[in-house]
């Protein structure tokens, strides 16, 4: 899960909402997708895993990506949330902007923070210019310095790392959980920061002095750290955590705007809790997933005691990370550290036996997550420096070509996508309006990519 123990970095960077987007940029000459360059000039595509000869060097094939920017946030940012806009549902036009929210995870004596991003003017990725173009010219040259992305960030300052974090709109507000190492769970108000990153001159007034919206509701109960988080997207203000500690509290957005947290745990797991997901069709059930390897459905209008409903046992042959509940389809997807990404059917999970099971990654799975826009589509992160996207919709292709003795690579039918050129991933998701749109964040910092292939 994650790791506290980071080298940290310089945040000034981000105090300045003038700044473009630190190392945002088109892919080019870093380690991209799948494809390698030789030597001789002629390319081929490469597999994570497969040897490189000397001469041989990976480059990234532009034509597979419609847009591909990088991001540095200054100390590593290993868990973020994408924040909804007002800018309209399933965008298709460049240049485009997203919103997002996340947690600092500093060298110990340094000040974490929570930060709210604005990434605007995301660009197409660049088609490679013809050789025998002209020189461009210097009104060329400026059109290029204006299509530059730029990082809008406003800071919050955040006692102890972030391990987790995660938002939700209550009415007209953005709001945001944070999971923090001294084990508190804290909920923040983003008002002011969202304003700050939307306005310059409210940025210069909220730099200037310093400003740091305290948290808005604390809770202590849990008394050690944790990493399980979400809120639910049928019930404003409804959340549950869980942590290292097998414990899961639910919280309930009272009246006069603070929150309830039953003080009595869901306490079935027999070891840490990793991740929660709120049902999304149904108010009250939730499911969870531990380093005891089972995975959970709990019904919250029970008593804690008698809430777990099912159980599928040893779902995984060691610790699972993370769950992702399908949004229109009754399937959960589960990733751990055997590196297996498994498919669920719930009207069937507590056979124990998944619908579908995929090990391609090498290393433990650090993220898991459906396209909103696509129920048959997931993309899922590991440790091994790669973003897998599948399509449980594919099926294997017997057409002629293949059994003409065409050597088919030893893939999944269902993998659709390898991209790789960060290190150290923690987490992805998809963006909800602009359709077919990932961000990644890693120790080497941020990706906002789109590929070809959804």
């Amino acid at each position: 899960m994650a790791d506290n123990n980071k080298e940290d970095h310089v945040d000034d960077e981000m105090m300045d909402d003038d700044d473009e987007m630190e190392d945002i940029e088109e892919e080019g000459e870093d380690e991209g997708d799948d494809e390698m360059g030789e030597e001789s000039g002629g390319t081929k595509v490469y597999l994570p895993g497969d040897p490189i000869s000397e001469g041989e060097e990976l480059v990234c094939d532009e034509s597979a990506y419609i847009m591909y920017h990088q991001a540095q946030t200054g100390a590593p940012c290993l868990s973020f949330d994408i924040l909804l806009d007002t800018l309209g549902d399933k965008r298709e036009e460049f240049p485009f902007t997203c919103y997002g929210v996340s947690g600092s995870q500093s060298a110990k004596g340094h000040q974490n923070h929570v930060i709210v991003l604005k990434m605007s003017n995301l660009t197409r990725t660049s088609k490679p210019k013809d050789e025998n173009d002209e020189e461009e010219s210097d009104s060329d040259s400026d059109e290029d310095d204006d299509s530059k992305p730029e990082l809008e960030t406003a800071l919050v300052k955040h006692t102890g790392c972030v391990n987790r974090i995660r938002a939700t709109a209550i009415g007209d507000k953005k709001i945001a959980a944070t999971w923090s190492e001294t084990g508190k769970v804290h909920i923040w108000d983003l008002t002011r920061p969202l304003n700050a990153v939307n306005d310059s001159s409210i940025m210069s007034t909220y730099v200037r002095n310093e400003e740091s919206p305290p948290p808005i509701f604390t809770f202590k109960g849990h008394q050690v750290e944790g990493f399980a988080m979400d809120w639910s997207p049928l019930t404003p203000g409804r959340l549950a955590t869980g942590d290292c500690n097998k414990n899961i509290h639910l919280w309930t957005l009272k009246d006069g705007g603070s929150w309830h947290v039953d003080q009595r745990p869901y306490n079935a797991h027999t070891s840490s809790v990793e991740d929660i997901q709120w049902s999304p069709t149904e108010a009250n059930v939730f499911a969870s997933c531990s380093v005891d390897r089972t995975i959970r459905v709990w019904d919250a209008r029970a008593a804690p005691s008698k809430a777990c409903m099912i159980t599928a046992k040893e779902a995984h042959d060691r610790d699972i990370n993370v769950i992702h509940w399908n949004r229109k389809d009754p399937f959960i997807a589960s990733g751990g550290d055997d590196g297996v990404i498994k498919i669920w059917d719930l009207r069937q999970i507590q056979k124990g036996k998944p619908a579908a099971s995929f090990k391609h990654h090498t290393a433990p799975i650090t993220s898991i997550e459906w396209n909103p826009n696509d129920n048959s589509v997931f993309a899922a992160s590991g440790s091994d420096d790669q973003i897998s996207i599948w399509d449980l919709a594919v099926e294997k292709d017997n057409s002629e070509s293949s059994s003409a003795g065409e050597e088919d690579p030893n893939v999944p039918p269902q993998l659709l996508f390898i991209h790789q050129g960060q290190t150290d991933i923690k987490e992805l998701h998809w963006h909800p309006q602009l359709p077919g749109v990932i961000i990644s964040t890693a120790h080497s910092g941020l990706n906002v990519f789109r590929t070809i292939s959804v």
